[in-house]
């Protein structure tokens, strides 16, 4: 499938919902809204990263390029175009098509919207996040927890701050699935326990057998707090996949390219990528298909 029709294919079927979130109290009829035409506007064809600003197999996303965006009861941040931020150099990264990095407002949050044929994982950062969905699950995330939920063949869901005196702050990210139309499923873990100090420890993967939440994606995702001056290295687990790391916070060198606080790198074509935390950090890698 060329990228026209797999981006295409991936928006008619994938991405419903986008705008339903915006609203806090969205209605039955908003909700289910088709945002195909809306979607389209902000999608380009360029299915790998930008190639003006590449170097050699990599793409660095500074933070501070980020779309941004101040709804009051919402603070958000997209590294990839999202909603009114629409940047056609930066639509994806292989399969992973949103990166929000999200404050919802004391007793605020996101109204019940539709989702389908999308694989969405939510990582709180601090905080409380309270989850319903329309197969039954009322949950509450918070850190030291990951949630995964594949939208398969349709799903409605909420998220609210469960505090009525504090923020929630998450990051809430989409993946393109490996399978369409698939039975929806929910899975949340405690990652509390994974936690090993200065290594990465796995919190997503497409096994559900193996350690973490599973997803209906070739996907891989490592977390790791690493101390000043350690230095690690991570193996790519699929031939053909890319990593996009994301520092969560601190400073570190990958590849010898330095970052800094939720800053971004893709890093595609190599079967490992080295790692060194300038200063104490926490670092968040994805690994996913660069192709469907």
């Amino acid at each position: 499938m060329d990228r026209k029709k797999f981006i295409k294919s991936a928006i008619l079927t994938g991405v419903a919902g986008v705008i339903a979130p915006q609203v806090l109290n969205a209605n039955k009829d908003e909700s289910h809204k088709s945002t195909y035409d809306k979607l389209m506007q902000q999608v380009g064809f360029n299915h790998l990263p930008n190639k003006n600003i590449e170097t050699m197999n990599t793409v660095i996303h500074k933070a501070a390029t980020r779309g941004h965006a101040n709804h009051g009861w919402l603070n958000s941040h997209h590294t990839f175009s999202f909603a009114n931020y629409h940047n056609p150099e930066r639509m994806n990264f292989g399969v992973l098509r949103v990166l929000n990095d999200d404050t919802v407002a004391a007793g605020m949050g996101f109204g019940t919207h539709p989702h389908d044929n999308m694989e969405i994982v939510s990582i709180p950062l601090t905080g409380d996040l309270e989850h319903k969905d329309s197969m039954g699950n009322i949950t509450v995330i918070k850190e030291g927890d990951v949630q995964a939920m594949s939208a398969g063949t349709g799903v409605t869901h909420s998220e609210y701050n469960k505090n009525k005196d504090k923020e929630v702050k998450f990051l809430q990210i989409w993946i393109f699935p490996k399978e369409k139309n698939v039975t929806p499923k929910y899975d949340q873990i405690s990652i509390k326990d994974l936690e090993k100090e200065n290594e990465f420890y796995q919190v997503v993967s497409p096994n559900k057998d193996d350690q973490g939440v599973w997803i209906n994606q070739d996907a891989w995702f490592h977390i790791g707090k690493f101390s000043t001056e350690t230095a690690t290295a991570y193996q790519i687990k699929k031939e053909g996949n890319g990593v996009y790391a994301f520092i969560l916070e601190g400073e570190a060198e990958i590849n010898n390219e330095k970052l800094s606080r939720r800053d971004g790198m893709g890093i595609w074509n190599t079967t490992s990528i080295e790692i060194k935390a300038n200063k104490d950090a926490q670092i968040l890698l994805m690994e996913v298909p660069m192709m469907k």
